[in-house]
């Protein structure tokens, strides 16, 4: 059984080769946070954070913090929420097109001008 841990504005899925608080603190510095961020909000020591950020990198086989948020994406083991948001707006405008579509008018100064050059031209013509 797959679990879902949301955190902020990140999901991560449980069962994807991280431990619960390896996912839990890659949530976090995906958020941005740091290390002693992380370990103020958890109450841990920033050490522990470290320790498992490392032990998330060699798991997913990168050297880098930002590294290993991309390949936890590629994997499909986080994602941010707002891909959910973004998918529910696709799916909506697929089935009803009309209610979000917004027709553009001509901008009437435009069309002004494009007369009064069209009857200068006119007027210099037959002068």
């Amino acid at each position: 059984m797959e679990t879902t841990v949301i955190n902020g504005a990140w999901k991560g899925h449980l069962g994807r080769g991280l431990a619960p608080r390896e996912l839990d603190y890659l949530l976090s510095a995906a958020q941005g946070m740091t290390a002693k961020e992380i370990a103020r909000v958890f109450g841990i020591a920033p050490g522990t954070v470290v320790k498992r950020l490392s032990n998330a990198m060699f798991k997913l086989g990168v050297s880098r913090q930002t590294a290993m948020i991309a390949e936890a994406m590629r994997r499909q083991i986080i994602s941010p929420v707002c891909l959910v948001l973004a998918t529910l707006i696709a799916m909506h405008s697929m089935f009803d097109g009309d209610a979000m579509r917004r027709d553009r008018r001509v901008p009437e100064r435009r069309v002004a001008q494009v007369r009064l050059v069209k009857r200068a031209e006119a007027y210099e013509q037959t002068v």
